[in-house]
């Protein structure tokens, strides 16, 4: 404990003194013509870990278009209308969750350049507070590696990028500002300013939002009425940075902060409410890289803090949460003969929160992992294995995963992965005051997937791809809360999961026309398969909040510098208690996206414009929680290159 104390020291005094000079990297955003990615939709991101020693994992990369589309929402919503992910929402302004293929929230990492998001007492990230504005690039993997980004990541994560630096010997300035407006009183802003020099890389991106949030629903009588004590404010700032060393050597810092002040509504079976939320991040990052010709040496410290306050006047609750992280990571990446890529790193993470009375609860992460991956048979196969030995305070682990990709054809890819699986219970489920259990134990398991892809093109104008994968997953001891008055966490045994995902996607070119169609879906079964609880109705029941079906599909065109987008999204019905008794009815939503760039003298221009659930569709994700009905959200970007 003396070395991780030390440890924390030093990383939080470095990490200090670069947010003090703080800056981000260009701000890169102009919309070019819509292309076709070649063979298949490629994964843009400078995490090696997913881009050579992940061949045979599921990746849904979400492009920069995409991203442009949902600038001015969070990361809930973009996932939602574009990924297979099912999103666990509590309302147009409540908490939102992640689901993979019938996985816990807390199963489910996030992570921002390398560092997990996850609150480190909760151990789940709300993607409702994370905007798409605050990162350039994302990648959705399926199906877990616990062996590469660690312990808890069972079901899949989230990978969260800014651009890296690009150093300009002539200096460039660049300046984005934009604005927006929508229903239910929404009202959007966000400046970016970058510098880029020969050896120096600055800026910063500074975002803000208001909403009432009083969009119409129908109570239990039926009556319509207008959501009340629903009020969103807040914003955040990110400061990012790099300097140039000499050829070989490139150091990077960042500093993001951000606050959330939210008003929480009545929820269907309540008269009144006046509860509130405030939520509040910073989080600090420092890197350093070090490139040789066949090999990178790099390090990263960063530090978080996370603080929650909830308060509910009318029976005079009033919780406070600060939890907080330490995290680095050091390691090597090295070019082998004949293709292939070698990793080795070592990650730290110590956790702790304070709770009432001072008492301090902590919790310590430390590994060391490596990956091989090698190409073989004339480059067709890429195959790579990772292994993890893993201490969580006193308790070892050993993670193992492996996956391949095999080129059959010009036209068809087929993939494999099979990873071992584990996390430990978090700090709120072993020590939260009153409910916490300090006997629970570890979640354990391994899961598997296969699947292939066909890409097919003629003529250079039209392309079709097709994607299909099963998955199998495996869970002992799962950890759920159970309870009345008293809410408990307890370990109920054996969950499994098992199904498919297809997707496919058509782009044809007709002269200036460019066509697209793609449609993502999804079929899980997630059920209890044995249960340490006598009588338990939950054996051979869907996990409750898994859809058994879900899909999105996207149809539109684009024309010079106008995009058209219509989106489609299904979630099926969700049982809401244990034993099936309860469901939630299945619900479909239709949505609108249009994107116009246009240039003004030295000025990039990008208009747009999305309509949600335009057949005003009245439903719920999670029970007692109504979303809103059709809603709109216009904006305007303007971009500055000197």
């Amino acid at each position: 404990m003396p070395r991780i104390t030390l440890l924390t020291s030093g990383g939080t005094l470095l990490l200090l003194l670069a947010a003090y000079c703080c800056a981000a990297q260009p701000l890169q955003d102009t919309l070019g013509e819509v292309q076709v990615r070649g063979r298949k939709k490629r994964v843009h991101s400078a995490d090696e870990k997913l881009t050579v020693f992940s061949p045979g994992q599921k990746v849904v990369p979400l492009d920069s278009l995409t991203l442009r589309l949902y600038r001015q929402q969070s990361l809930a919503q973009l996932l939602y209308q574009q990924a297979p992910v099912f999103i666990k929402s509590y309302g147009f302004n409540g908490l939102a969750t992640l689901n993979f293929r019938g996985s816990s929230a807390a199963q489910a990492q996030v992570l921002w350049n390398g560092v997990p998001l996850q609150n480190a007492a909760l151990g789940i990230a709300d993607v409702s507070l994370l905007p798409v504005a605050a990162v350039d690039r994302v990648n959705v993997v399926f199906g877990g590696s616990a062996a590469l980004w660690g312990s808890g990541n069972v079901g899949g994560v989230v990978l969260l990028e800014n651009d890296r630096p690009a150093f300009d010997s002539a200096g460039k300035y660049r300046l984005q500002a934009s604005a927006g407006a929508g229903s239910f009183g929404q009202y959007q802003g966000g400046l970016k300013i970058g510098y880029s020099g020969r050896r120096w890389q600055l800026g910063v991106n500074a975002f803000g939002q208001r909403a009432v949030n009083d969009f119409s629903y129908k109570d239990l009588y039926g009556a319509e009425r207008n959501m009340p004590h629903s009020r969103l404010a807040g914003g955040g700032v990110i400061l990012h940075g790099a300097f140039r060393a000499g050829v070989k050597d490139e150091l990077r810092f960042s500093g993001w902060h951000q606050q959330y002040d939210r008003q929480i509504p009545p929820a269907l079976f309540e008269t009144v409410s006046a509860k509130e939320q405030q939520d509040q991040s910073t989080r600090l990052l420092l890197a350093w890289e070090h490139r040789e010709q066949r090999t990178v040496w790099y390090a990263k410290s960063a530090w978080i803090q996370d603080d929650m306050h909830y308060e509910d006047p009318l029976v005079l609750l009033t919780s406070a949460n600060r939890s907080y992280q330490y995290f680095q990571e050091a390691g090597m990446r090295k070019q082998l003969p004949r293709g292939g890529n070698l990793t080795v790193f070592m990650p730290v993470q110590h956790a702790w929160m304070q709770q009432p009375g001072g008492v301090r609860r902590a919790q310590t992460r430390a590994a060391l992992a490596s990956a091989l991956q090698q190409k073989l048979f004339r480059q067709r196969l890429s195959a790579a294995a990772s292994l993890r030995a893993e201490m969580i305070g006193r308790t070892g682990i050993l993670l193992p995963g492996a996956n391949a990709a095999f080129t059959a054809t010009d036209w068809l890819e087929l993939r494999a992965n099979v990873q071992r699986t584990y996390r430990a219970p978090t700090l709120n489920e072993w020590y939260y005051t009153p409910g916490g259990n300090d006997r629970l134990r570890p979640e354990r398991g391994w899961a598997e997937e296969a699947g292939y892809t066909l890409h097919l093109r003629r003529s250079g104008r039209l392309q079709i791809s097709h994607d299909a994968t099963v998955f199998n997953r495996d869970i002992k001891d799962w950890i759920l809360w159970l309870g009345g008055a008293i809410w408990t966490p307890h370990n109920i045994a054996v969950v499994g999961s098992r199904g498919a995902e297809a997707a496919y996607r058509l782009t044809w070119r007709t002269g200036r026309w460019q066509w697209h169609h793609n449609v993502q879906a999804s079929f899980i079964q997630a059920a209890t398969r044995s249960s340490y609880l006598a009588n338990d109705g939950s054996i051979g029941r869907q996990i409750p909040y898994t859809p058994r079906w879900q899909w999105q599909a996207n149809a539109g065109f684009s024309i010079g510098n106008l995009y058209a987008n219509y989106n489609h999204t299904y979630s099926g019905y969700r049982y809401i208690t244990t034993d099936e008794s309860q469901l939630i009815p299945s619900f479909h939503t239709g949505n609108i996206q249009l994107l116009y760039t246009f240039a003004a003298k030295a000025h990039t221009i990008q208009l747009t414009f999305q309509c949600n659930n335009i057949s005003d569709k009245r439903y719920e994700v999670v029970a007692g929680r109504p979303m809103p009905g059709r809603n709109w959200l216009g904006g305007m970007s303007l971009l500055l290159v000197r």
